[in-house]
């Protein structure tokens, strides 16, 4: 038997995603403490660029030459839109609990399985579908219970709509990886991820950047480093299995989410929460158990 094809193997594209998303959500914590302590753009411009200033000795070390045509042109597609979903996410944490934001985001993967019928070419399989709707009832579980506790003031509703907002970027997000990560490798797509982000958001600074308060260096740092490595791990894994494997491994976010926003944000975790959380790790039991038996991708 090849190995590529081994249950072994197979595992270990999932592990890695489930290890990138565990990273980036632990920088969504850290992000939402330095936007409140120094403000959201300020936050998201100076994390993509300490992202960049890991990266780059890593990247230059391993220098192969500069990338394709093709693969420079998703690596602008790529920034571009991630820097605008980053900086909405970002905002829409300041405005609503961290659980709440990533649990309304999670309409994103759920978009994205389609996207990858209608873009990639990918074969939606019943079971993938299965564990994308049952994770997204999950969510709704718990939205409706958050929503029912608290008022639904005007901080809320821009809010919502900021998340909404970046879950449609993200959406599409997941597509332009799957194909940037077939054209170019881990590290040098971190590395166009953190630049070309950085960049967009220094090019408006003079409008909107402001100084970078002194508490929030050091959760700054955390986010830069922790965006590193959640890219190169979701990278990694997207070179070698198919999106739809892979999204659903996206909800477990919400787990880490939770237990963060309850350390150091105080949100409760309340009945809803843990009802949501139960159908949306069954959506990710059954997205491996589909994953186990999948073809894998040449890196």
């Amino acid at each position: 038997m090849n190995s590529d094809s081994s249950p072994s193997s197979s595992l270990l594209p999932i592990a890695a995603a489930a290890l990138g998303i565990a990273f980036l959500s632990s920088m969504d914590a850290f992000m939402k403490e330095a936007a409140l302590l120094t403000g959201t753009y300020t936050a998201t411009m100076v994390r993509s660029l300490i992202g960049l200033a890991i990266i780059v000795p890593f990247w230059l070390w391993r220098w192969t030459g500069w990338p394709s045509r093709n693969a420079m042109k998703l690596h602008l597609e790529r920034g571009f839109i991630s820097a605008f979903m980053a900086l909405s996410f970002f905002y829409s944490i300041t405005k609503l609990p961290l659980a709440e934001a990533i649990a309304i985001s999670f309409i994103a993967p759920l978009i994205a399985l389609y996207l990858a019928r209608v873009l990639l070419g990918e074969v939606i399989r019943p079971a993938a579908i299965f564990a994308s709707v049952l994770g997204f009832v999950g969510t709704i579980v718990i939205v409706s219970g958050k929503m029912g506790q608290g008022d639904f003031d005007k901080d809320a509703m821009l809010g919502v709509g900021a998340v909404l907002f970046s879950a449609m970027l993200y959406a599409y997000n997941f597509i332009v990886i799957r194909k940037q990560s077939q054209a170019a490798g881990p590290l040098e797509i971190a590395t166009f991820h953190s630049g070309i982000g950085g960049l967009i958001f220094l090019i408006a600074a003079p409008f909107f950047a402001t100084p970078v308060a002194e508490d929030a260096w050091l959760p700054l740092a955390a986010a830069g480093l922790l965006t590193v490595g959640g890219a190169l791990a979701l990278a990694w894994a997207y070179a070698r299995a198919e999106a739809q494997v892979l999204v659903p491994i996206e909800y477990s976010g919400f787990l880490w989410a939770s237990a963060l926003g309850w350390m150091f944000f105080h949100e409760a975790v309340t009945w809803p929460t843990l009802a949501g959380t139960g159908l949306i790790v069954t959506g990710c039991l059954l997205a491996t158990r589909r994953g186990k038996r999948a073809k894998i991708a040449p890196a």
